[in-house]
């Protein structure tokens, strides 16, 4: 755990603790002070920043952002109450705090003090843009030729060229990111597919979520029916069975737990026959549809895929109709490691709020519940092995792959040559884009943004 998730997650518990105590209304303001008080050294350039950054995260736990901020002295009971009324604003799902942004240099290839001018200069023949010259027997580059493209990097036998980096925009795998006129971040929403990779990169900490927690734990406090739809990814997040994980979840307010993997059971039937359809018509291609950032980066910046991408509803979608059935009065709570979800539930009715892996974390943490020490039956109804496993790089591939069974000697339907993206970055999109030419082999592809899959989340507690 670095310190942004250390200090994030401190916040997070302390938010809910005195939520539930109804201390919050009164204490919010004084947490920034008393989390950072001046007799400790400041962790940025001042105590002042740092209060200012607790105290614009603690609006983001509340569903605001800073780009909503009209007024510098409104004070953060202000923003609880509006939280709490509902009156607060979700969309879009992240916010760049500018206070937070450090400006950081833009992404470039440089030469450190290493370079010792070697005489085979074979940084000057690598590069394809005559971008380097030696000067005063070190290597230069050329800002106005150079494309940063690297290979100086490659064959320098000294390692003396680097890339100085500008983590939240190399972390993008679309280009949704970039700088204004000041200096700060900005995200490009038109862009973004909300993946989580800048959230997770930036290391001051400056993106931020806007959180859903406030409805959720007001909820509880106001007795409602609240029932916990589990992403299958859970279960490696926290220590022991998913019977006692279950048991904490409803130690910790909620009502009832629906396992989303039983909805994973379900996208598995409709995608393998929606792919054997799509086949027989004449299709070259299907990908999966379970991620949503990667649905996203379809629609947004891959369009010639968009009519391969599946049409069958992720397990979130299919869980939440189960669960509006079972329980249709109550708040319908999705609970997992992926920031996009967010941004999927404000399209589905059945879907009232998201909470990530972390806030559930502080959630059993600000209630001291020890998952592991935890007596609990089996499940009445568990989920298939295979959607548990949907998580997971292939994971979806291997569950259709199961479902279809063992292929026999007079099986006529078409074969499926499954491949799969393993994490977006820009290479895998125009891999992507390569795919929905027809260029690539393979007729199903299985697209994850997250390396590893979903357990790999931004909002993930182990990776």
């Amino acid at each position: 755990m670095n310190n942004a998730e250390r200090t994030r997650r401190q916040l997070m518990i302390r938010f809910i603790q005195e939520f539930f105590s109804g201390d919050l209304g009164e204490n919010i303001d004084r947490i920034p002070v008393e989390m950072r008080p001046r007799t400790e050294e400041p962790v940025r350039c001042c105590v002042y920043k740092d209060r200012a950054m607790l105290k614009y995260r603690l609006m983001a736990l509340m569903g605001f952002g800073m780009e909503e901020e009209t007024d510098e002295s409104r004070r953060l009971s202000d923003y609880l109450a509006d939280a709490k009324a509902g009156n607060n604003h979700t969309e879009p799902v992240l916010s760049v705090c500018s206070v937070g942004c450090h400006g950081c240099v833009d992404s470039h290839v440089q030469v450190s003090n290493s370079c010792v001018g070697c005489f085979a200069r074979p940084c000057v023949g690598a590069c394809p843009k005559q971008a380097i010259s030696v000067v005063n027997q070190r290597s230069t580059i050329d800002r106005t030729k150079c494309i940063n493209c690297g290979k100086c990097m490659a064959v320098c036998p000294y390692h003396a060229i680097i890339r100085n980096p500008l983590p939240c925009e190399d972390a993008c795998p679309v280009g949704a990111i970039g700088k204004g006129e000041d200096g700060r971040v900005r995200i490009d929403f038109d862009r973004c597919i909300y993946c989580g990779k800048c959230f997770r990169s930036c290391p001051f900490s400056a993106i931020m979520e806007r959180s859903q927690l406030a409805g959720i734990l007001q909820a509880m406090v106001d007795g409602k029916e609240v029932i916990a739809m589990v992403a299958p990814s859970i279960t490696d997040q926290f220590p022991g069975t998913i019977e006692q994980l279950f048991a904490a979840l409803k130690l910790a307010g909620f009502s009832d737990i629906m396992e989303v993997a039983l909805g994973a059971e379900m996208t598995t039937a409709h995608e393998a026959e929606e792919f054997f359809e799509r086949m027989e018509r004449g299709d070259i291609l299907m990908t999966s549809s379970c991620c949503p950032a990667w649905v996203e980066a379809a629609k947004r910046h891959i369009p010639d895929i968009v009519r391969f991408v599946s049409s069958t509803p992720s397990p979130m979608a299919y869980a939440g109709q189960i669960t509006a059935k079972a329980h249709p009065n109550a708040v319908k709570v999705f609970i997992g490691p992926c920031i996009a979800k967010r941004r999927e539930a404000q399209a589905d009715p059945n879907v009232d709020f998201v909470m990530t892996f972390e806030e559930l974390g502080a959630l059993l943490a600000a209630k001291e519940i020890d998952v592991i020490s935890l007596e609990a039956p089996p499940l009445e109804h568990p989920a298939a092995s295979y959607a548990r496993n949907f998580a997971k790089s292939c994971g979806v591939s291997q569950a259709i792959l199961q479902e279809i069974g063992e292929e026999k000697p007079d099986d006529t339907r078409p074969k499926i040559d499954e491949k799969f993206i393993n994490g977006l970055d820009r290479k895998s999109v125009n891999l992507l884009k390569l795919y929905a030419k027809g260029k690539l082999p393979g007729n199903f592809v299985e697209v994850m943004a997250c390396t590893g899959g979903c357990v790999g989340g931004p909002c993930s507690l182990a990776r």
